[in-house]
C-alpha cells in the first residue's frame, strides 16, 4: 500500500525556529554580555573576562553557590528516597485505609503557594525549637528539611507515574523463582525505574537550587543561599558579575541535561531490547 509523501510546512518550521528564539535567546544575550568588560550590562564596550575574574573573587558570592549546591544535592537525594518509597506504597500496596488522604497530602505541596509553605514550615521550626530544644536556630538543617518536604512531592509524582507504566509479570517471575520482595525490587524494580530516579533527582535538584521563597523564611543571619545572594545583589542594582555567574550555571546545567538524557537514552534502548529477548525466549 503506498503511502502518501510527507509534506513539511514552511510554517511549522518558521514557529519552531520562533519558539526557541524565545526561550533561549535571553540566556544567549547573557552569556554573550556577560563578557563585556563595561560596568552597564547594557552597553557593549569590549570582550574581557574582567567579571570572571570579579566573580571568583567573590567570598560570599562563592559560599553562596556553595551553600545552594550543597543543599540542592542533599535534599535531592533524601527526596528521592522519600518520594521512591511513597511512590511505590501507592502503586504496589493497592488500596489501603487512608489511602487517597496520603495521595492527597503528598502532592499537597505541588499547589500549595510557596509563602504559605515557608511561613508553615517557619512556625513549626520555632515551635519544635521553643518544645524540643530542635532545632536551636534556622540554618542550613532547616533549609535542608524545608527543600526535602515541597522536593518529595515532585519525585513521587515522577516515579509513580514511571512505576503504573512497568510490566509486572517480570517482577512475579522472580518471586515465583523464589526472590525475595526486597531482592525483587532493588535487583529489577530499582534498574527498570531508573531514569525516573535520575529525572527526579534532577528536578529535585534543580527546584531546590532556584527555591528562594522557602528559604527566605526559614533560614537565617548565618545561611545565605545563591538565590538569596542574587537578590540582594539586584536590589542594588544589576551587576554584570551576575551575567557571568548565570552562564556558568547553563553551562553546568546544559552539561549534567545532556548527560542524563544520554544516560536515559541508553536505558531505556537496554530495557526495550530486555523485554523483546524476554518476550523471544
Amino acid at each position: 500500500m503506498n503511502q502518501l509523501p510527507t509534506i513539511r510546512s514552511p510554517w511549522r518550521t518558521a514557529i519552531l525556529v520562533l519558539c526557541f528564539m524565545f526561550l533561549y535567546a535571553p540566556m544567549l544575550l547573557l552569556v554573550v554580555y556577560s563578557f563585556n568588560s563595561s560596568q552597564l550590562v547594557t552597553v557593549w564596550e569590549s570582550f574581557s573576562f574582567h567579571w570572571y575574574k570579579v566573580l571568583f573573587q567573590d567570598d560570599a558570592m562563592l559560599d553562596a553557590v556553595g551553600l545552594s549546591l550543597t543543599i540542592a544535592a542533599l535534599s535531592a537525594t533524601m527526596a528521592v528516597v522519600l518520594g521512591t518509597m511513597a511512590a511505590v506504597i501507592i502503586v504496589r500496596f493497592g488500596r489501603f485505609r487512608g489511602h487517597s488522604g496520603f495521595a492527597f497530602m503528598l502532592t499537597a505541596p505541588l499547589v500549595m503557594p510557596d509563602v504559605i509553605t515557608g511561613l508553615s514550615l517557619l512556625l513549626l521550626f520555632v515551635a519544635m525549637g521553643n518544645t524540643f530544644g530542635w532545632p536551636s536556630d534556622r540554618g542550613m538543617l532547616t533549609i535542608w528539611l524545608a527543600h526535602v518536604t515541597f522536593c518529595t512531592a515532585y519525585v513521587s509524582v515522577v516515579i509513580n507515574s514511571r512505576l503504573r507504566e512497568l510490566d509486572r509479570s517480570i517482577e512475579e517471575a522472580a518471586m515465583d523463582l523464589g526472590a525475595t520482595p526486597i531482592k525483587v525490587f532493588f535487583v529489577i524494580t530499582v534498574p527498570m525505574i531508573a531514569p525516573a530516579i535520575v529525572t527526579g533527582w534532577l528536578l529535585a535538584f534543580t527546584l531546590s537550587l532556584d527555591d528562594l521563597v522557602i528559604a527566605s523564611f526559614v533560614t537565617g543571619p548565618g545561611a545565605t543561599t545563591l538565590p538569596m545572594a542574587i537578590f540582594a545583589t539586584v536590589r542594588r542594582g544589576v551587576n554584570p558579575e551576575i551575567n557571568a555567574l548565570a552562564s556558568l550555571i547553563l553551562f553546568v546545567v546544559g552539561l549534567v541535561g545532556f548527560i542524563a538524557w544520554r544516560f536515559m537514552a541508553h536505558e531505556e534502548k537496554q530495557r526495550l531490547r530486555d523485554i523483546q529477548k524476554a518476550r523471544r525466549g
